[in-house]
């Protein structure tokens, strides 16, 4: 009996989140977190509540300029060492929206292993923006080539760390941001602090602020005056940038 080939597992996006526009004319692509090592195909029951409510804030946010927002779906549940499966994931994601929807900016939002894979896949050519929240960062090595940020170049870039993280170094995020921002100033990074990997504390904070960039990013919306700021300063006062209790609340 003849042996049946192994299937070829490939990623998918989700359908969209929130309300889906009639015309799309930018598109969020949300990469979930994951573990280190893992050939497993992720669940679907896994993926965090506060991705999927950060999508959906997202899309609502971004409905009257036609955004949509995709999940991506990878292939497995690792990193998985040089293979860095979720940027290749994320990387057909984005060619996945120009097959779709045509010559649209991209923003890439990933959130702990997911912000590695945004910042990875960033140089995309229809990526215009990245977020990377609470970015799984591995720790330096001499021996190891530094974690690239060339590809970064033309993107205008956020990444949001807690100060209390337990599970990554937020140094690791400050280290690469510091470099990122050398070859474009185009680079900030707020602090959160007191709030660990997860940043349960501030949660509406960093999905206000998220939404703040995507929709300056996406569509040409005036930045809160924080985020400018973070722009603007030179190292390492706009990577250093505080993330202020009650930020985006309506007064």
């Amino acid at each position: 009996m003849a042996q049946q080939a192994t299937p070829v597992r490939s990623a998918r996006l989700g359908r969209t989140l929130g309300p889906e526009p009639v015309a799309v004319s930018g598109v969020v692509l949300l990469l979930p977190g994951g573990d280190e090592t893992s050939l497993r195909r992720p669940s679907s029951m896994r993926l965090p509540s506060a991705a999927r409510a950060l999508g959906r804030r997202l899309a609502r946010a971004g409905h009257a300029e036609g955004l949509a927002v995709h999940l991506v779906h990878y292939r497995y549940r690792g990193w998985n060492g040089s293979e860095a499966h979720p940027a290749h994931d994320a990387t057909w994601a984005a060619d996945e929206v120009v097959r779709r929807y045509g010559d649209v900016p991209v923003s890439l939002v990933g959130i702990g292993m997911g912000g590695r894979a945004a910042l990875r896949a960033g140089g995309h050519e229809a990526v215009n923006s990245v977020v990377a929240i609470a970015p799984w960062l591995p720790e330096e090595d001499v021996a190891v080539a530094s974690e690239p940020v060339k590809q970064l170049v033309g993107r205008r870039v956020l990444i949001v760390h807690g100060t209390n993280d337990q599970q990554v170094d937020p140094e690791l995020s400050f280290r690469l941001a510091s470099r990122a921002k050398k070859a474009n100033r185009e680079v900030c990074r707020f602090e959160v602090h007191a709030d660990g990997h997860g940043l349960h504390q501030y949660r509406a904070e960093v999905q206000a602020l998220t939404e703040d960039f995507v929709m300056g990013a996406l569509f040409g919306r005036v930045l809160s005056r924080p985020v400018q700021d973070a722009l603007a300063a030179p190292p390492p006062l706009g990577l250093r940038m505080p993330l202020a209790s009650g930020f985006g609340r309506r007064r």
